[in-house]
Parts: C-alpha cells; sequence; structure tokens
C-alpha cells in the first residue's frame, strides 16, 4: 500500500462552509497525495477502516452501478461531473425518492429504497469509485456517520495544503517599485490638458420659491405666432477672441497595396449603320418576276406543311384562351365548398344607442374595408311620437359607424336633427355623407377629420390602444367622437313627407334645371336625387347656387346667418347651403289614366349611364385623381348652362317604386308647355301592380338594363323596354319580403330578407322556381341587407334587424364564387325569357281571334247540318262492307263477313 490519503470534494467545503472553491480544492487533493508519502501518521489516518476489505464493503455504505439516464440526471456523469480527483457528488434524497417513484423497479436506486428512506438528513453522499474498490464505479454513503468520516479524513490535509499553496503564489507575484525615468512624454500630457485662460464667468438665476420641486409640463409652441419666440445667432468675427493654434509637426506615412492585374476584352471597331425609314415599294414588273421566282416557289413549298400544321393546331387549340383563368382558385376557408350555410361573421349592437330602437339602412364606406354605417331610429307610432316629443328631443338620432375590430364600441357617431331612412357615401369624396330625414330635409355631413382615426380601425382597432390599456386615464379619452351635421336643407322648399331614397348622381356627368345631361368639367359627383310619398322627386345640387336676383327676405335670411356662427366644432364644409339649401328643380309623377300623382318610395337609374363607359359595382371607388384639388365645396358655383356641353347618350330614365306596390316608368327632363312654363311629362308606361308597397328597386351589377322589384310576398326581375310583362317572378312566398339585392360576384344570386328574420338565397343558375337556400338569423323583421366584397376571397352580407342588431354573415365559397360562364348563361336565359314573353304576348294573341272564328263556324255547321236517321246509317255500313269485299277478292284474299 502507497498510502494515498481519500480526495476531498468540492461540494465538501460548500456543506461544511469552508468556502473553498472547488478548482482549489482539486489542486490541493493532488499535491496532499504526493507529500503524504512517508508520513507516517497520515498514512495510518488514511488508511481504511478496521472492517474495510478490498473484495468486500462496510454496512454503512452500498456499491451501485448508474446507468447513463441516471447519472445525466442526476448531474453526476463520469469524467465530467465526478472525477478522481473530485469524486464526491451530494444528493437530495427527494430527488432519490422521486426518482424511485418514477421509474419504480426500474430505478438503480430500488435496491437500497428502505435505506434510503431511513436516511435522516435530507442529502446524501455518492462516492465515485475510480479504483473499483468495491467492485462498483460508484457507492452511496447510507449513515451519517459514515458520511462525516469519510469527509472530516481529508479536511484537514486539504485546508493546509491550499494555506501553503496560496502563500506561494503570493509571493511570486509580489510587484517591485521601479524609479521614474522621464522619456519626455509629461510634455505632450500637459499640452493636451485644456486649461483656462480667463477667469470663469459666474451667472446668477433667480426663481420663485413655490416654483421649486413643482412639475414641469412642456407643450408645442408656434414660432411663428407668438412673438419673440426664436432668436437667430448669425455668425461674426468677435475681435476680442483669439485663439493661438499650437503647431504640431506629424508625419503620416501611407502606401497603398499594388497589385498587377489583367483582363481580356473584346475589341469593337466602329461600322456604318444605316436605317430605312421609308418603305420601299415594287413596281408592277418587280412583283410580277419576284411572284414568278423560283426563290418563292421553293420557299413556299419548304414551309407549307409547317404553316399547314400551324393553322391546324390553331383551329384544334384556341392558342389565346387564358388557362389560368379557368383553374379554380384555391379557398382557404373552413368547410366544403359544397356548403350554402350563411356563417355569422360578427354582429353589433350598443346597449345605449341601440335600446329600443331599429336599423333602418345600412351601407358600407367605400373606400375602407370593415366599416359600416347604420341609421338608428326609433320604434314609435305617430301617437307615441306626439307624447314622447321631449324625449325625442333630449335624444336626437344618430349613425353609428361599426367596425370589425371593435364589436362592443362605436367607432363614430353622426347626428341627426331627424330619424333617417336612407343615407349615401358621395362616390368620389366618401367623406362627404347625404342622408333623408322623416321631416323631409336633406342633411349633409363631413367626416374628414375623423378619416385617419376610422383608416386605422383595419389595423388595430377603432381607438388608440394605449388609452385602451390605461385604465385609470380620464374617461373622456374613451368617448366616442360625435360630428354634428354641417348643413341641412330648408323645409319649406324640401318635401312634405319622409324621404324613403336619396342617391348620387355619378361624376361622369351632370344635368341642368332642364334636366338635361351635360358634361361635368369638375369630375366630382356633386347632384343628389331624392324621393318621398309626397308624389316627387327632387334633384338637388351640393355647389354655390348663381343668385341672380335677391329678394328681401333672403338678404334678412343671410344677414341673420352671418350673425349666427357656427359653433365650435360643427364643419363648415357646406355653410352655403344651411337651411337654404333648395332643390334644383321637381320631378311630378301624374298618373296616366285617372288623375291623381303616384307615390313614390325607391328608385333605380343606370349606374352606367353613359353606353361608352363601364362601371361596375364591384369595384370598390377611389377618389378622382383627374378632378382639380378643391380644399372647399364653397369655391365650387353652379356654372351657366351655355357654358356647357350637352351629351346625348346618357339615359335620364328612371324606374319608381310606389306605396301601392306600381312600377313606374318616367323620364326626368321637363318640357316646355304651350304657355312656355316648365312641366313635367306624364310617365310612359305603369309597368306593374303588385298587392303591397315596393321596397326594393336596383339594378343589376352585371347587366345594366336588367332590374329587380321587391314587394310584399314576391319579386320580379324585369328588362329595360319590355313593357309586356318581368322576365321572371317568383311565386308568391308564405313570408313577406322586407327587402332584396343582388350578388357583387354572380349574375344569378339575389339575396332577401323576410319579416321572420329569414334569408333567403335565390341561384338562377340552379333553379327559378323556390328559393335555392333559406336560413334564420335572427326573430326579429330583417329591415335592410347590403352585399360587399371584402376581397377576393370573403364575401360579406351585411343584414339589419328590427331590434337594433346588425349581423355580418360570411357568404360561403359556392355562393359567392361565380361558375363558368355565368354571365354568359344568364344573358341566353333573360333572351329566352324575353323571346317567351313576346311570343305569348304578341304571337299567341294574334292566333286566338282565329281560333276563336273556326269555333264559332264549326258551332253553326253543327246547327244547320240535319241529323241523319239510324237507318241510313245501318245501309252506309253495309255498303262500305260490300265495297271492301270487292276489293279483297279482286286481290286473290278471301273475305267472310256475318250480317
Amino acid at each position: 500500500m502507497t498510502g494515498k490519503p481519500p480526495k476531498s470534494p468540492a461540494s465538501n467545503a460548500v456543506h461544511n462552509g469552508q468556502g473553498t472553491s472547488s478548482k482549489r480544492i482539486k489542486s490541493t487533493a493532488s499535491n496532499m497525495s504526493i507529500k503524504s508519502k512517508g508520513n507516517d501518521k497520515t498514512h495510518s489516518a488514511q488508511s481504511p477502516a478496521p472492517d474495510r476489505c478490498l473484495s468486500g464493503h462496510p454496512d454503512d455504505i452500498h456499491p451501485i452501478v448508474l446507468t447513463s439516464v441516471t447519472q445525466e440526471h442526476f448531474e453526476c456523469r463520469v469524467e465530467q461531473d465526478v472525477t478522481s480527483d473530485n469524486p464526491f457528488k451530494p444528493l437530495k434524497r427527494a430527488d432519490i425518492v422521486q426518482d424511485m417513484k418514477a421509474r419504480a423497479a426500474v430505478s438503480d436506486f430500488s435496491p437500497i429504497k428502505q435505506a434510503v428512506m431511513d436516511y435522516p438528513e435530507e442529502e446524501m453522499l455518492l462516492v465515485f469509485d475510480s479504483d473499483f474498490k468495491y467492485g462498483q464505479s460508484f457507492y452511496l454513503v447510507l449513515t451519517v456517520e459514515a458520511k462525516q468520516r469519510i469527509l472530516s479524513d481529508i479536511m484537514p490535509n486539504v485546508q493546509n495544503s491550499v494555506e501553503e499553496q496560496t502563500s506561494e503564489k503570493i509571493m511570486q507575484k509580489t510587484p517591485t517599485h521601479q524609479p521614474w525615468k522621464s522619456l519626455g512624454s509629461e510634455r505632450e500630457i500637459d499640452d493636451e490638458i485644456v486649461k483656462d485662460t480667463r477667469s470663469r464667468l459666474k451667472v446668477e438665476i433667480f426663481r420663485v420659491r413655490r416654483d421649486f420641486g413643482a412639475e414641469v409640463t412642456f407643450s408645442d409652441r408656434s414660432a411663428v405666432s407668438a412673438k419673440d419666440a426664436f432668436v437667430e445667432c448669425i455668425s461674426h468675427h468677435y475681435k476680442n477672441l483669439s485663439l493661438n493654434l499650437t503647431e504640431r509637426n506629424i508625419t503620416v506615412h501611407a502606401i497603398a497595396n499594388t497589385r498587377t492585374l489583367s483582363t481580356q476584352t473584346k475589341w469593337t471597331y466602329p461600322k456604318n449603320m444605316c436605317t430605312q425609314y421609308e418603305f420601299r415599294q415594287f413596281t408592277e414588273e418587280e412583283k410580277e418576276k419576284c411572284l414568278l421566282s423560283e426563290n418563292l416557289k421553293t420557299f413556299a413549298s419548304s414551309v407549307a406543311v409547317r404553316c399547314e400544321i400551324a393553322i391546324q393546331q390553331n383551329v384544334i387549340t384556341d392558342i389565346f384562351f387564358d388557362d389560368w383563368a379557368t383553374l379554380s382558385e384555391v379557398i382557404s376557408t373552413h368547410g366544403d365548398k359544397t356548403d350554402s350555410h350563411l356563417k355569422e361573421y360578427q354582429s353589433f349592437t350598443d346597449l345605449c344607442y341601440s335600446k329600443d330602437k331599429m336599423i333602418s339602412y345600412i351601407s358600407w364606406h367605400p373606400n375602407i374595408s370593415g366599416l359600416i354605417a347604420v341609421a338608428m331610429t326609433e320604434r314609435l307610432s305617430f301617437e307615441q311620437r306626439i307624447s314622447g316629443s321631449t324625449k325625442l328631443l333630449l335624444n336626437p338620432p344618430l349613425i353609428l359607424f361599426w367596425g370589425f375590430s371593435d364589436p362592443i364600441n362605436p367607432q363614430l357617431l353622426l347626428k341627426c336633427p331627424d330619424d333617417i331612412f336612407s343615407f349615401q357615401f358621395c362616390p368620389s369624396d366618401p367623406n362627404i355623407i347625404v342622408g333623408g330625414c322623416k321631416n323631409g330635409q336633406i342633411v349633409l355631413w363631413d367626416i374628414s377629420l375623423h378619416h385617419e382615426q376610422l383608416k386605422g380601425i383595419r389595423g388595430g382597432g377603432g381607438r388608440n390602444m394605449s388609452t385602451t390599456n390605461q385604465v385609470f386615464e380620464d374617461k373622456q379619452e374613451n368617448l366616442t367622437s360625435v360630428v354634428h351635421y354641417c348643413a341641412v336643407s330648408s323645409i319649406e322648399d324640401g318635401h312634405k313627407a319622409p324621404i324613403t331614397d336619396i342617391q348620387w348622381l355619378r361624376e361622369s356627368f351632370e344635368i341642368t334645371r332642364m334636366g338635361i345631361p351635360v358634361e361635368n368639367k369638375n369630375m366630382m359627383c356633386v347632384q343628389v336625387v331624392t324621393c318621398a310619398s309626397d308624389c316627387s322627386v327632387m334633384f338637388w345640387d351640393i355647389r354655390v347656387p348663381c343668385v341672380i336676383a335677391q329678394s328681401q327676405t333672403d338678404r334678412k335670411k343671410k344677414m341673420e346667418q352671418k350673425l349666427l356662427e357656427k359653433p365650435h366644432g360643427i364643419p363648415t364644409t357646406f355653410k352655403h347651403l344651411d337651411l337654404s339649401w333648395r332643390p334644383l328643380f321637381r320631378v311630378s309623377l301624374q298618373k296616366i289614366d285617372s288623375g291623381g300623382e303616384y307615390r313614390p318610395v325607391k328608385f333605380s337609374f343606370r349606374d352606367n349611364t353613359c353606353d361608352n363607359q363601364t362601371v361596375s359595382l364591384t369595384d370598390k371607388p377611389v377618389f378622382n385623381k383627374e378632378r382639380p384639388d378643391i380644399t372647399e365645396y364653397s369655391q365650387l358655383l353652379v356654372p351657366s348652362d351655355k357654358h356647357l356641353k350637352p351629351l346625348e347618350n346618357i339615359s335620364t330614365n328612371l324606374y319608381i317604386g310606389t306605396e301601392e306596390g306600381e312600377l313606374v316608368y318616367t323620364d326626368w327632363k321637363l318640357e316646355k308647355d304651350e304657355s312656355g312654363r316648365l312641366q313635367c311629362a306624364k310617365p310612359s308606361q305603369c309597368l306593374f301592380t303588385l298587392n303591397s308597397q315596393v321596397n326594393t328597386v336596383q339594378h343589376s351589377p352585371f347587366f345594366k338594363d336588367i332590374i329587380l322589384i321587391v314587394a310584399g310576398w314576391t319579386f320580379a326581375i324585369w328588362k329595360e323596354e319590355i313593357t309586356q310583362g318581368p322576365v321572371m317572378q317568383s311565386p308568391y312566398s308564405e313570408k313577406k319580403y322586407s327587402g332584396g339585392c343582388w350578388s357583387l360576384s354572380r349574375p344569378g344570386v339575389l339575396f332577401f330578407g323576410t319579416e321572420d328574420g329569414d334569408i333567403e338565397v335565390w341561384n338562377l343558375v340552379e333553379k327559378t322556381h323556390k328559393s335555392f337556400h333559406t336560413q334564420n338569423i335572427t326573430t326579429s323583421q330583417i329591415t335592410c341587407i347590403r352585399p360587399w366584397i371584402n376581397h377576393s376571397k370573403q364575401n360579406l352580407l351585411a343584414a339589419s334587424d328590427q331590434s337594433g342588431t346588425l349581423h355580418i354573415l360570411e357568404i360561403p365559397w359556392m355562393l359567392h364564387s361565380p361558375s363558368k360562364h355565368e354571365k354568359l348563361n344568364m344573358s341566353k336565359y333573360f333572351e329566352k325569357e324575353v323571346e317567351r314573353l313576346m311570343y305569348s304576348c304578341t304571337k299567341r294573341q294574334a292566333m286566338r281571334p282565329k281560333d276563336k272564328k273556326n269555333t264559332n263556324v264549326d258551332e253553326q255547321r253543327g246547327k244547320v247540318e240535319p241529323v241523319v236517321p239510324e237507318e241510313d246509317v245501318q245501309k252506309m255500313y253495309e255498303d262500305f262492307l260490300n265495297t271492301k269485299m270487292l276489293i279483297l277478292k279482286d286481290s286473290g284474299q278471301e273475305f267472310r263477313c256475318n250480317i
């Protein structure tokens, strides 16, 4: 035996509070093993216990084999966590117990489970046996006495060795002082130090004592508006200031790295070029010579086969056919493509603004995706409105703007003078909104100040994220902005009944006071068309009217308007129209056959009024870049009719639905009578009569001459200039229709709302005798429906109900993706229906008198001809049989007949 002492672990020092690092213990342990040779006391102290032997092991330790998984779990990997110099590893008893519970019999500690459970302390000592003294690579100490014995044997020697080694290292690293030798560097340091050349200035600043410690608030200040807001510091020469530049000799030696490179380029030599800018034409002799030449014949015979193959391929396959357009679009939506169920995308309601109210009209914002406006009206009868007039004045009607990012709070509120039954965004400037009131007035709003706020809804909500996260901020920051109306029309010159429909005229034209379409030089939508049940359709202009002569009352009104300025916060965009806005002209609707007038509630005219233009409703309108930049609408004046060019290719026809269920076809142009007064011509046709009020009159977005009419329990599709009847009419439904609309992506799909809260989908490509799909979305009546194309893969349908809730439904792929040649097939279907209608109304009617005449002649013959007696009939039958028998005999056949 060499008397080698056991090695001390790093963890022993930490456990006993010695504070000695593991690296120092490792080095001292190895030194101690060398110094311990020849020392009898140390040898006797480090020798094994009396009961210890090389073949067996003491009772208070247990040799154990640890797998690689167990070593990695307890961080006792051989030659990494434990080595021959540092063989000790303390293990927590709780970790060993947890391992035995988790791995059960597979655990390496399961043979000594009871000994581990009986161990009194929290940590057990694991020793790495690199020499396999007890037959295994590790052994676990099972008692506290054995742990103290193993650790106490090596600690005194480790401490002495560490002290000796530390003292040796300190003696070796002790620095020695050297005398200072000046080499001139102190002068350079002294030159670089900044020294004062004059006495320092003293500035004394005074401040009121109460301002000490006060909170400082900074704000922006306009340097232009405030006096002495800025001081301009101009550079100039100051004589009293003189600086002496210290001259220093500095030498810099720099040289570029040189390289030898070579490249090979192609030399181009100049050439004389010519261009033929005038074609050369052969003479007749040259043409004949060229056609009869052998070179042309040889060339034609050589390429004839290839030309024939190319022509055959062009006939077989259309080379101009777009294959990509016919490929089915991959739609990343949930559900099957055959699913026709409308999925509810979102719903909007407000406990304050929607309580006890209904939605009368909805409109999508033309430019901002995911923004929709709804008009809220009271659900009160005439008697209830009279009794609660004071309450209605305190709570004015509103138009709510809803965004998809915030379904709880509205993004903007528009204040209205009365209930709104119809409103529209301006196609050329969506910041301008026009609406029709219940009292017959027209209202204008300008939301340009809130455009950026509404535009930010698409990114991340209708409100600023910082204000929504700050719970303890002022409550006024979370309130929704309220926009007051800019102008309202004169109540004396407007409609005398509620305005039920309002639309903008397109920017491609405008109309004069005579109703004649003329060119629009500004390329802006400046005219509005309204209708009400007071038997009139009115045209309005938002520009400043040309006043020829003013009455004394008008001058007084203008003086009063100048004195009464607009309150703060109300836009002054249309201040020139407020309370003085009058219609451009009025179209009255006199009945054709009898006296009286028609009562219009809905109207429609061609969106594509110019034949040389094509405008699709599916395209989202944008600002017109060609129109001039006009900051204020008050700068726009109504031009004189003499300076505008009339447009002849514009349709001036109107389709109007009335309260009695009639469809009236009229022209809005005014004509002069015999006395020279302007009068409206009577409607040319009263096309259709239903049993209920018309609630929808809408042109198709794909066919400019196809019109949808919805009234009562049925709907019909009409074609312009076909007055014999509707092209298609649905059978009477069990539920009353409350509204309808065309699909913006499929020419043959229509959507209808009913009074029971159902949405009916009609697919004319599949079936025309009944609805394609019916789905209930609410328990109350649907008041208005409007489709919208959010993007190419998502079509939405907005439906409002009588309880004040707005439902946003996602149209499935089957109902918004058009089939192949669907528009062409629908066009052929309408043509065939027109042919059927013309046949039934013209040819069949022309044939009916002839059929009736023939029937009358037959009846007269029956009356004149005498009745043949029965004996004559028997004689005629016998003569017939005799004649037949003679014929058979002549032909060689026998005939037997018993009479």
